[in-house]
């Protein structure tokens, strides 16, 4: 599926209506270049999730977890691992299959650790369309199954 975005207001917007659909044990991958709009995607997915601590993108801890909303939700950042090896060192396990929702940014660094349930989310810019504007891929059989 593919949802154009105009502003950062809906990329918000379409993040917060996949937190409120997300499930214990969801795995979403969080794709784009920087300055695409991850974070304020990741923003509004944490509010779908009914937390309402303030989002911030975890570059330098790798992984922030917020646990007061509805379901706790693991934040990952592996842009500045070096190894993949990083991602065993924190345990990144026990997150996925925990209690709680995952979403990682930049997942397509650590592909042999991602499960093939995984939800794909890919923000992109077309500058030809303006300088606003995003098209979002969303990817996965989870996702595709219940958006019907």
């Amino acid at each position: 599926m593919k949802v154009p975005s105009l502003s950062a207001e809906q990329t918000f917007e379409l993040g917060k209506n996949i937190g409120e659909n997300a499930k214990k044990g969801d795995i979403y991958c969080l794709l784009g270049d920087l300055g695409v709009g991850k974070t304020v995607f990741t923003q509004g997915f944490a509010k779908g999730l009914e937390i309402e601590e303030a989002i911030s993108s975890p570059t330098f801890t790798i992984v922030q977890v917020y646990e007061q909303g509805r379901l706790p939700l693991y934040h990952f950042d592996v842009y500045r691992i070096g190894d993949v090896s990083e991602m065993d060192e924190i345990g990144y396990e026990d997150y996925f299959y925990g209690d709680g929702v995952s979403l990682v940014e930049w997942a397509n660094l650590v592909p042999e650790i991602i499960p093939k349930n995984a939800i794909t989310i890919t923000i992109e810019k077309d500058l030809e369309k303006g300088f606003d504007y995003r098209i979002i891929k969303i990817e996965g059989e989870t996702y595709e199954n219940t958006s019907n």
